[in-house]
């Protein structure tokens, strides 16, 4: 039971350490976590995830991204004059949920209280957080070497917390002005605040994919840092071993891992020229430069006298029973470490499959599905390779992905039945994603006449026309010279445009040759595209 005083509203590979081009390379497993000359990073994350509601944390206004601007704001949202909150029962069991999850302790009593800064998307003045009271504290999230390191750590988690999420101001679209956007105003976040328990990019980079992969699979957060769903201020110190930790600086404003990475190295440089040099490190907030690989001043830190943090006076404390707590526990679904070794041995996966299949948001389920009945080496193939191929050839994302796992699915069952080639089934994966229809595979083959040609006879035919309009180039090849067959072999396959049967096309042109098939594969040419279709008659279309 969940008790308060107000109403409820009930890409794929990983991630690669991309400092290795710099001097102060960090973190690998012969230098023990510690960068050259004894120094040492320490590096804690604050993640701010959107939570995965309809509506807003404190409003009844339903949540959006990228819908039309300033369409989603209610007087809440706005902060008229004499407007109350009203607390987000679904944003509350989610974060419960994530906390969970997280092995966090989730609080019977927490609190809300009011955090004042200026900023133009901030319309009430302050923002409403948990600072001294969070609903969770505690946890952990374990990184090991399945998730990309050579020696496993354990990073520590110091507290979950509920908060609302800012408008989004605009300061490029017209000179002169910020434009704002208050759609975003309100939404609800949980912020996540890790211990500095992390010694690397690499390690740091590893953390954010992990924590993305839990709140996906829990199912409360889209956690995706592109979109704004999911966003991370890092804070970054070093110091030589032995000594004590140096002065943090922070990291805002950063959309992706890779970028997130490149910037914790960047800092790590600055800060260990700096201090070198002779010069004292400030606590700042800073920005990140992609093109010169530098870090920038931003603001200097504020500190919590800075933000006046008050008690929320338009909240009552939020009391969760233990039967609460239990009932919200009791539907976690499988988490990622628990699901990574599922898969691998229940599909015989890779470790490299297995972590984009959980990395990329919605695909585990899509494969889980095309699998029911079929190989699953031959659904990760064209799972893996070729659709994630097509779909980042044409930039879009997984989550937009418009083939269902039925005509997926009937896709492969053409292939390996025989009525289409491995070639015309990328044609046909081409055509469905160029034209985002609902249209089955096999009505695509048959508009476009696509079905795999096996008619022996007439290969035949093609094959006897094709000798006789080259008879000195067939005579080589009865004379004990095969290095002309693979050429007939292309120029057959051209003439069927990829179709026909490679089995029945071989058998064909050697009856038309009068010449046996494992003679040809003595051929320095023709050998290689013979055996590939001997190979390929064992494993039909993979």
């Amino acid at each position: 039971m969940l008790l308060s005083g107000s109403r409820f509203y009930s890409r794929r590979l990983l991630i690669r350490n991309h400092f290795q081009r710099a001097t102060f390379a960090t973190a690998t497993s012969q230098n023990h976590r510690y960068i050259k000359d004894n120094w040492e990073a320490i590096i804690g994350i604050e993640v701010h995830a959107q939570i995965n509601s309809n509506t807003k944390l404190f409003s009844d206004t339903p949540t959006s991204f990228n819908d039309l601007v300033n369409t989603n704001i209610s007087t809440i949202d706005a902060a008229f004059p004499g407007v109350q909150p009203t607390l987000n029962g679904r944003c509350v069991e989610l974060a419960v949920k994530t906390a969970l999850a997280l092995d966090s302790k989730v609080q019977s009593l927490s609190t809300f209280d009011r955090k004042h800064y200026f900023y133009p998307d901030l319309p009430q003045g302050y923002q409403i957080t948990q600072q001294r009271e969070p609903i969770a504290r505690g946890g952990s999230i374990s990184l090991t070497q399945l998730d990309g390191l050579d020696e496993p750590i354990k990073v520590g988690i110091e507290q979950l917390q509920l908060e609302q999420d800012t408008g989004k101001s605009m300061h490029d679209m017209r000179p002169g002005f910020t434009l704002l956007d208050l759609n975003r105003a309100g939404t609800g976040l949980m912020e996540i605040v890790t211990k500095p328990d992390m010694r690397s990019s690499h390690e740091a980079g590893l953390l954010v994919k992990k924590l993305q992969a839990i709140l996906r699979s829990v199912g409360s957060s889209k956690a995706n840092m592109e979109e704004g769903s999911m966003r991370c201020d890092v804070n970054v110190s070093v110091h030589k071993i032995g000594e004590p930790f140096g002065t943090r600086c922070e990291l805002k404003n950063l959309n992706s891992v890779r970028f997130l990475s490149m910037a914790i190295d960047a800092e790590i440089k600055r800060q260990i020229i700096a201090i070198e040099q002779g010069e004292i490190i400030e606590s700042e907030t800073r920005g990140y430069d992609v093109s010169s690989d530098k870090t920038f001043k931003l603001r200097g830190k504020e500190s919590a006298l800075d933000y006046r943090f008050m008690p929320e006076p338009d909240l009552p404390p939020l009391i969760l029973s233990s039967d609460y707590i239990e009932s919200v526990g009791s539907t976690l679904p499988e988490l990622p470490d628990q699901c990574r070794t599922r898969i691998m041995e229940q599909y015989e996966l890779s470790l490299t499959d297995a972590n984009v299949l959980l990395n990329e948001s919605g695909s585990l389920v899509f494969y889980e599905k095309v699998c029911i009945g079929r190989n699953p080496r031959f659904v990760v193939n064209w799972t893996l390779h070729e659709l994630f191929g097509q779909l980042a050839s044409r930039s879009i994302p997984f989550q937009e992905n418009p083939i269902s796992e039925q005509q997926m699915g009937s896709l492969l069952d053409l292939i390996q039945n025989g009525t289409i080639t491995g070639p015309t089934g990328k044609s046909v994966l081409k055509v469905m994603l160029e034209e985002r229809s609902n249209e089955m595979p096999m009505k695509i083959v048959e508009s476009k006449g696509w079905a795999r040609m096996g008619d022996s006879e007439k290969l035949k035919t093609l094959c006897e026309n094709l000798i006789s309009q080259h008879v000195e180039k067939a005579e080589t090849i009865r004379n004990g010279e095969p290095k002309m067959y693979n050429w007939f072999i292309g120029q057959l396959m051209r003439e069927t445009k990829g179709l026909a049967d490679p089995t029945e096309l071989n058998n064909a042109l050697c009856n038309a040759l009068g010449c046996k098939l494992e003679d040809m594969t003595s051929a320095p040419a023709g050998g290689s595209a013979i055996k590939k279709t001997k190979k390929s008659k064992g494993k039909k279309g993979m």
